[in-house]
């Protein structure tokens, strides 16, 4: 019997590596089921988050990434994930889910203020991260990280909102205010500066982060007009504005998608899970399925969740492999990630089922499906025969479209159900092999994730915040430009560009726009800049601190009206 198990047992391993898919092969889907994964895992994730709260030696109101210490070490707070975990936690109070939590908001916000206050190595609300204890984290990092600021704003203005409706004045007035002011006045006055992007990883003009900053200065125009600042206000709006026309920038029709990342030197194909999160993150549910601000129902977040999602398709995780074309897989960051030899993320997962179901509410919400040439290929996809149209709810075909894209969604939560172990326990990676958890362990934003992808599939829907009506009629086309800069350096010397527009850093050293050396010694970056714009520019040179411009005049450039155009150059 021994021997006949020893047998076995590399074809027993191989079953329970790759989970429920091949248990439902034998023994039919009841193992897997949705709404079970939500009742059993939403109180478990609930908890989980609630855990990493004050604890593990942090203060009061302060979030931990991670309690891991070591491969890697996570137990810091990020505003960029303290302020989306108290997002959800906000809507949970205000809504009459969870009347408990206001304490821990209270505390979230005094811990907060603090933060803002403590002097960084970004000099400024955009330093990303801090020590548990509330002091400054010195060490090397990708920052300044300009996400995390509008989040926050967007999260304390949530809340400042309900309070205010229900005759609280004073503490929206004398608390919350001061806050959300250095953040948005920090918003307004540096969204077209390159940052890092939510991964720590690049250094640009991220899609994720110029969507929610656009969305907090919408919202903080109100705040600031309920508050008597119209000064604000106005500033608020004026550069909410220039947001919404730059966030079209990253919208690539060639590449059937968002460009996650732009102004950067890096050669990835631009496909990252940071547009899904994007437009979740920013669904308004008043706004439609609106394009402009790629809210999840629209053509163009359609296209891009198709293209995006299919990117993770095939060979690339052996988790993938054999899965069909019409059914969900498990989602990564981005397809040439190595972090981690590179892995699925359970918020990629959750994501990638979170826009669907906002988009299914969008639909219903307007009464019908518009199948556009855009969104076609999303579609067809999951109905091959599916067709351009408009497709009203009391249609068969709006029935058939409907379900499909349901079916599609759940079969997102289904894969995260697999590798969500008994104990509800969600680390930030599972193995793209055996699906065993990789990384920090209960992360905090993978718990999150969990609990705002299972309010999307229950219609537990956020505050809108302005998005509809938005038009991008009076915004500029935009163009790519592709700068090739021909020029030696010494090893540690690197190319940027600068230049009398926002897309290349208004003239600043410091936002000016790196350029890749992928080709040297020709260094090259592709640059989105208003169709027919007349503008100068210069390269410069950056080495162990010190910044060389080229010898006068200033080059001069008319950008074409349409399509694309690429300019070789010198250094001189």
């Amino acid at each position: 019997m021994t021997i006949i198990f020893q047998q076995l047992a590399p074809f027993v391993a191989v079953l329970f590596s790759k989970g429920t898919v091949l248990l439902d092969a034998l023994f039919g889907s009841a193992t897997r089921d949705v709404p079970s994964y939500i009742s059993t895992e939403a109180p478990l994730a609930k908890a989980g988050l609630l855990a990493n709260i004050g604890t593990n030696g942090a203060k009061p109101g302060i979030v931990i990434a991670s309690p891991s210490t070591s491969d890697p070490n996570y137990l810091y707070t990020w505003t960029r994930d303290s302020s989306l975990v108290f997002k959800l936690l906000i809507d949970e109070y205000i809504q009459g889910r969870d009347k408990t939590l206001l304490g821990q908001i209270t505390d979230f916000i005094a811990a907060e203020k603090v933060l803002q206050s403590v002097s960084n190595p970004s000099g400024s609300v955009g330093e990303p991260k801090f020590n548990v204890n509330e002091t400054a984290f010195t060490d090397a990092w990708g920052r300044p990280q300009r996400d995390g600021p509008a989040l926050r704003a967007t999260a304390l203005i949530n809340f400042a909102n309900y309070l205010i409706s229900n005759g609280n004045t004073s503490y929206p007035a004398d608390t919350i205010w001061p806050m959300v002011q250095l953040d948005l006045d920090y918003v307004a006055g540096t969204w077209n500066e390159t940052g890092f992007d939510l991964w720590e990883e690049v250094n640009g003009s991220s899609f994720f982060t110029i969507a929610v900053q656009h969305r907090a200065l919408r919202e903080g125009t109100t705040f600031a007009a309920k508050q008597g600042d119209s000064t604000r206000a106005s500033t608020y709006t004026i550069q909410a504005a220039n947001l919404l026309c730059f966030l079209q920038s990253f919208w690539s029709p060639s590449s059937s998608a968002l460009i996650a990342n732009i102004n950067v030197e890096d050669r990835r194909s631009g496909l990252d899970i940071n547009t899904l999160l994007g437009s979740i993150h920013t669904f308004d549910p008043a706004a439609g399925p609106d394009a402009a601000t790629f809210q999840p129902g629209s053509d163009r977040a359609l296209l891009n969740h198709y293209t995006t999602v299919n990117s993770f398709r095939g060979s690339l995780y052996s988790l993938n492999s054999g899965i069909s074309a019409s059914s969900a897989v498990n989602l990564g960051r981005y397809k040439e990630d190595v972090y981690y030899n590179g892995n699925p993320w359970y918020i990629g997962t959750f994501a990638a089922s979170q826009q669907l179901y906002h988009a299914l509410y969008q639909w219903e919400a307007a009464g019908g499906i518009n199948v556009t040439s855009v969104s076609l290929p999303f579609f067809q996809q999951l109905i091959s025969s599916a067709a351009v149209g408009y497709y009203a709810a009391d249609t068969s075909t709006y029935t058939t479209l409907y379900d499909a894209v349901s079916a599609y969604a759940d079969g997102f939560l289904l894969l995260a159900q697999q590798y969500t172990p008994s104990s509800g326990e969600l680390s930030e990676q599972y193995d793209k092999s055996t699906g065993a958890q990789r990384s920090a362990v209960q992360l905090t934003w993978s718990f999150a994730s969990a609990l705002t992808a299972f309010d999307a599939r229950n219609n537990t829907l956020p505050s809108s915040w302005g998005a509809k009506g938005l038009s991008i009629a009076s915004c500029p086309n935009t163009v790519a430009i592709t700068f090739n800069a021909y020029a030696t350096t010494v090893w540690g010397e690197n190319i940027y560009i600068a230049g009398s527009i926002g897309a290349l850093g208004g003239w600043s050293p410091d936002s000016a726009v790196p350029l890749s050396s992928a080709g040297y010694p020709t260094w090259s970056t592709t640059v989105y800049v208003p169709a027919g714009i007349t503008f100068q520019y210069k390269y410069i040179r950056k080495y162990n601190g010190a910044v060389t411009w080229e010898s006068d005049p200033d080059r001069q450039l008319v950008a074409p009206t349409s399509g694309a155009y690429t300019e070789n150059d010198s250094w001189r």
